[in-house]
C-alpha cells in the first residue's frame, strides 16, 4: 500500500515531538517514520484501537462544531483539536510539530526534530516532554532568565581571560547573554517546567540552548548549527549544572527581594500615612476580643507601621546570605574540568555583570550540597506572611459590619460583594493576602522537606526549593503592592462609632483603676455590666470623682499614653 504524506507526519509527530521512539532512545526514529503507523503490525491493514479512537474523536469534534451557532466553514477552521502528538510547552501553550518546519538535532538518546526557528533544542524538548508538571515554565520567572544569562556571560568572560574561549565565540556569547538578561521576550524561549527531575540539569541545558542559538543568529547563521557555537561546549564551558544553576537560584532571589522590599516600604509608609490622620481618633483596644482599654486608631496603624519596617530589616539582613556562591565548583566542588583560576574569576565577572557584591563559598564541596540559606531566607518570607496575614485579620475584624460589626473604619469599596445580597461589599482584598500568605507559609514547609532530602554531595530538588521560593516572592510583592494601594491608602476612620463604643464600654474603669483603686474599679464596673448604664455615669452617682475630675481622667492624652495617677486620698470617696 502507498505511503500517504499524512501518515508520515502523524509518525514524524508520534516518535518525535511527543516522546515516543525517539524519547527512548532509539535511533532512525526519522526514517521509521516513513512508514505507515495507523495498519495493524501483522499486516492486515486494520486499523488499530488508538487509530479509530482518533477517527472518532475528530468526527465527534466536527460534528461539534456544526452544531454551534455563528460558527461556519471559517470558524471551524480557526480551531485547531488539542492532540496526543502536540508538544506542550510546560503545559501552557503547544507547538503542532506536524504543522511547523523542524530541523533535526542529535543527543545521546538519539536524532530527534525540533521546531526550526526555535531558540531552544532537543534536550529542552526532552525536558518539556518528560516534566508537565506545574504548566509553570522557567520563563515566568524574568530574575531566574536574567541571573542565567548572567551567569553565563561571566563564564564565558572568565574563559575568555583564561585563553580557553577564543574571541570570536566569547564575543558573541557576551553579547547573546546580554540580549537574553535585558529583553524580556527571550523568556518565552525557557519552556521547560519550573519543577523538574535532575537538579536543574533541564534548566541549565535550555538556558545553553537558547543562549546559543541567540548567538548563531547574530553571526547569520541559523538555530542547531552547533558546530559554528555549541551549548555545552562553548556556552557552558568549565559549568556543571552543579554550580551553575544554584548561583543563577540565589542570584535571582537577590533580584526578586528587592520589589518585595519596596513593596513592604511602601506599605509600611501608607501605615505611618495613617497613623498621623487617626492620631486623634479615640477607640477601644482589645484583647481576646474583649475591651481592654482605651487607645488611638493612629496608634494601631503606627503598630502595623512597626511590625512591616521590622520585616524589611529582616529581609535585608537575610538576603545576603545569597551573595555566597559556588560558580566554579563544577560537579560536586572539586571544580573538576576547570581552571584552577577559573572560579575567582568567574565570580568577579559575575560580580560586577550584575551589580552585586557576590563572594565565592570558601568551601565548595559544602556550598554544593547545602541549602541553609533558602531555608532561613524562606522561614523570613514565612515570618513576613503570618504578620501580613494577621494585618489583614485585623482590617477585616475592624471594618467588619457595617452596622452589625465592629465598624470602625470603612475599606475601599473596590467590587460589589455578593451576587443575591444587593449593596454588600467585602473586605476581598485583605481576603486575597490572606490566601497569599498561607500559599508561603506552605512553600516554607516544603522548601524544609525539599533541603533536609538532599543526599551526599548535592541536592536533586533545587528546582522545587527555586520554584517556592521565587512564587512567594512574586505572590508576596504583588499582594501587598494590591494591599497598600487597593486598600490601605483608602482606608476611612468612622470617628463617631470608635467614640460611641468607648463611651459605651466598661473598659473605660481601667483608666480610673489608679485613682479609685482595684476594688471600688472593679464594683463600678460589674454595676454598669449588670445595670446596663455607663461607667461615667456610675462613678459621679456614687460620688467617687467630680465631673472636673472625671474629665479629667478621661481625656484622649491620659487615657492612650503611658502614665500612673496618684490614688485618691482619705476622701476620694466623697466629693466636696
Amino acid at each position: 500500500m502507498a505511503k500517504t504524506a499524512s501518515d508520515t507526519k502523524a509518525k514524524r509527530t508520534r516518535g518525535e515531538a511527543a516522546g515516543g521512539k525517539d524519547a527512548a532512545g532509539r535511533k532512525g526514529a526519522a526514517k521509521k517514520a516513513k512508514s505507515t503507523d495507523t495498519r495493524s503490525p501483522n499486516g492486515t491493514g486494520k486499523k488499530t484501537d488508538k487509530a479509530k479512537t482518533a477517527a472518532k474523536a475528530a468526527a465527534l469534534v466536527a460534528a461539534e462544531k456544526a452544531t454551534r451557532p455563528g460558527l461556519g466553514a471559517a470558524g471551524a477552521a480557526e480551531e485547531t483539536p488539542a492532540r496526543e502528538e502536540d508538544l506542550a510547552v510546560a503545559t501552557v501553550r503547544k507547538v503542532t510539530m506536524e504543522a511547523a518546519r523542524t530541523r533535526s538535532e542529535h543527543d545521546l538518546l538519539g536524532d530527534g526534530e525540533v521546531p526550526a526557528d526555535a531558540l531552544w533544542g532537543i534536550h529542552t524538548k526532552r525536558a518539556v516532554a518528560n516534566f508537565p508538571i506545574t504548566g509553570v515554565p522557567v520563563g515566568h520567572y524574568p530574575d531566574l532568565v536574567r541571573a542565567l544569562a548572567l551567569v553565563k556571560q561571566a563564564a564565558a568572560r572568565a574563559n575568555h581571560r583564561l585563553g580557553y574561549l577564543p574571541e570570536a565565540k566569547a564575543r558573541i556569547i557576551d553579547e547573546a547573554c546580554t540580549r537574553v538578561a535585558t529583553d524580556p521576550t527571550y523568556a518565552e524561549s525557557f519552556v521547560v517546567d519550573a519543577i523538574q527531575g535532575g537538579a536543574g540539569t533541564s534548566t541549565n541545558m535550555n538556558a545553553n540552548e537558547v543562549i546559543a542559538n541567540v548567538g548563531l543568529t547574530l553571526m547569520g547563521r541559523a538555530p542547531g548549527d552547533y558546530a559554528a557555537l555549541h551549548p555545552n561546549d562553548d556556552v557552558n564551558m568549565a559549568q556543571s549544572t552543579n554550580d551553575a544553576y544554584p548561583t543563577a537560584l540565589r542570584l535571582a532571589v537577590i533580584f526578586a527581594t528587592q520589589p518585595l522590599v519596596k513593596a513592604l516600604d511602601d506599605l509600611a509608609y501608607a501605615f505611618k500615612s495613617k497613623a498621623v490622620e487617626f492620631a486623634d481618633v479615640l477607640k477601644m483596644g482589645r484583647t481576646q476580643l474583649q475591651d481592654a482599654v482605651p487607645m488611638t486608631l493612629g496608634q494601631e496603624f503606627d503598630g502595623f507601621h512597626a511590625t512591616i519596617k521590622e520585616d524589611v530589616a529582616r529581609l535585608n539582613e537575610i538576603v545576603g546570605l545569597f551573595r555566597e556562591v559556588n560558580l566554579g565548583a563544577t560537579a560536586i566542588g572539586t571544580g573538576i574540568n576547570a581552571d584552577p583560576r577559573y572560579a575567582a574569576l568567574a565570580v568577579e565577572e559575575l560580580s560586577r555583570l550584575a551589580g552585586q557584591p557576590m563572594v565565592l563559598a570558601s568551601n565548595l564541596i559544602e556550598a554544593t550540597s547545602d541549602l541553609g540559606a533558602f531555608v532561613l531566607f524562606s522561614g523570613t518570607l514565612k515570618r513576613v506572611a503570618v504578620k501580613l496575614s494577621k494585618i489583614c485579620n485585623d482590617l477585616r475584624l475592624l471594618s467588619s459590619g457595617p452596622r452589625t460589626g465592629f465598624g470602625e473604619i470603612r475599606l475601599p469599596a473596590v467590587q460589589a460583594g455578593s451576587s443575591i445580597m444587593p449593596g454588600k461589599v467585602n473586605p476581598v482584598i485583605p481576603e486575597v493576602v490572606n490566601q497569599v500568605a498561607y500559599m508561603v507559609i506552605g512553600h516554607d514547609l516544603t522548601v524544609t522537606l525539599c533541603a533536609e532530602g538532599g543526599q551526599l554531595q548535592l541536592n536533586a530538588f533545587e528546582p522545587t526549593i527555586g520554584y517556592c521560593v521565587l512564587s512567594s516572592l512574586r505572590m508576596l510583592s504583588a499582594a501587598i503592592d494590591t494591599l497598600t494601594k487597593r486598600c490601605v491608602e483608602g482606608i476611612e476612620a468612622d470617628r463617631e462609632r470608635c467614640r460611641a463604643l468607648v463611651q459605651g464600654s466598661i473598659g473605660l474603669v481601667t483608666a480610673l483603676a489608679p485613682t479609685l483603686g482595684y476594688e471600688a474599679s472593679s464594683r463600678i464596673a460589674r454595676r454598669a455590666l449588670k445595670e446596663n448604664r455607663a461607667v461615667a455615669d456610675l462613678v459621679l452617682e456614687e460620688g467617687l470623682l467630680t465631673e472636673a475630675q472625671l474629665n479629667e481622667l478621661l481625656e484622649l492624652e491620659a487615657m492612650t499614653h503611658p502614665t500612673r495617677r496618684q490614688k485618691a486620698g482619705p476622701r476620694a470617696g466623697t466629693v466636696e
